[in-house]
């Protein structure tokens, strides 16, 4: 983030689960998750400029909404009445981060507003607030609006547990094109479905997490999201069995998907795989990697 007298520049990076357990439905519509968390370098680009009043938001070469049905539009109403600020705000919104992919790419720029604005009109609100507002928003709010690269998130996503972030790989991101929504994701996930064994054996996932940060070991992953989304769109499957071919070291549907990221500890075979895809869809294929600092 940087700032100059009248605008505020910000990233809202993208993101990628590296395990994503459902462990079932609360009484309020939302899920209890436990997922581990990676932020990338690959981010949207957002430009907070002060007005006098009214929030404007446009989205140049997208086709998001540029009203309260964007995410970003209702964080920014949502800061101004819980701040008490009189003023508005002009937001542009580059897009960079595919729609509808399960890289978070909404939850991230709704963030970004929330960070951005507290930067705009100081004194700002205290974090404990921000993650408060970030909670209401969604469940990919709170860690994007947290200070660290990476973590694991529990709850609803609202309570974070910091993580070192992953080092010296490569992130291939495959979207096929086509937007999946996480709402009906959730609808049609049968929790009755979920395994006692890895429910018993999720701490295990982390630690084999620790253990390939250490030593490039084949990292256990999981995406209970995973079976509902490949159920209806079988070629994500086939898009995790060339990755894994073309040697990668993990393949899994981030999210909600459909977007399908691979890990590669080498440029080589990670380039490879890139242009073998690009060719298949194209201008929906990106090599990125994780971000470290913020």
């Amino acid at each position: 983030m940087h700032q100059t007298d009248q605008t505020v520049v910000i990233e809202a990076p993208a993101k990628i689960n590296l395990c994503l357990q459902v462990i079932g439905r609360r009484p309020d519509g939302y899920h209890d998750l436990d997922t581990f968390m990676q932020k990338l370098v690959l981010a949207d680009c957002l430009e907070l400029h002060p007005a006098a009043e009214a929030i404007r938001l446009s989205c140049p070469g997208s086709p998001l909404p540029q009203d309260e049905g964007n995410l970003a539009f209702r964080a920014a109403r949502l800061f101004f009445e819980r701040s008490g600020v009189r003023k508005g705000v002009e937001i542009v919104l580059h897009k960079k981060i595919p729609i509808a992919a399960g890289l978070g790419g909404g939850s991230s720029d709704a963030a970004a507003v929330l960070l951005g604005l507290n930067r705009l009109y100081p004194p700002g609100l205290p974090a404990a607030v921000l993650l408060e507002m970030a909670v209401r928003l969604g469940a990919d709010v709170p860690f994007f609006v947290a200070d660290c690269a990476a973590a694991r998130a529990t709850g609803i996503g609202d309570r974070l547990e910091p993580a070192p972030p992953l080092q010296g790989c490569r992130v291939l991101l495959v979207n096929p094109g086509f937007p999946v929504s996480t709402r009906w994701v959730y609808e049609n996930l049968a929790l009755t479905t979920q395994s006692n064994p890895y429910m018993l054996g999720r701490e295990q996932i982390f630690d084999t997490y620790r253990e390939f940060l250490a030593s490039g070991e084949t990292l256990a992953v999981r995406n209970d999201l995973e079976a509902v989304t490949v159920g209806r769109y079988p070629e994500l499957a086939d898009i995790k069995a060339h990755i894994l071919a073309a040697g990668a070291q993990v393949a899994l549907m981030s999210g909600s998907g459909p977007t399908v990221f691979g890990l590669f500890l080498e440029e080589a075979p990670a380039a490879a795989c890139f242009d073998a895809f690009a060719r298949r869809y194209p201008g929906n294929v990106l090599l990125t990697g994780p971000r470290h600092v913020l």
